[in-house]
């Protein structure tokens, strides 16, 4: 499980993800994230909820 997926429906701030991967959260790592975590949606990777608030799109289970 990423830390995306565990943040469940309503997403994490950046700030947040930060903390959760073991970073400070301090503007520059923040920034880093945020950019990361944008072109995870350009990509169709992870969802954009709300301005700054990310979450990893759901993934049909195989079978």
């Amino acid at each position: 499980m990423t830390v995306l997926e565990s943040a469940g429906r309503e997403g994490t701030r950046c700030q947040q993800l930060a903390v959760a991967l073991g970073l400070q959260a301090v503007p520059a790592k923040v920034e880093g994230l945020r950019s990361k975590a944008k072109r995870l949606v350009d990509r169709g990777w992870a969802l954009q909820r709300r301005p700054g608030v990310f979450t990893a799109l759901a993934v049909p289970a195989a079978g």
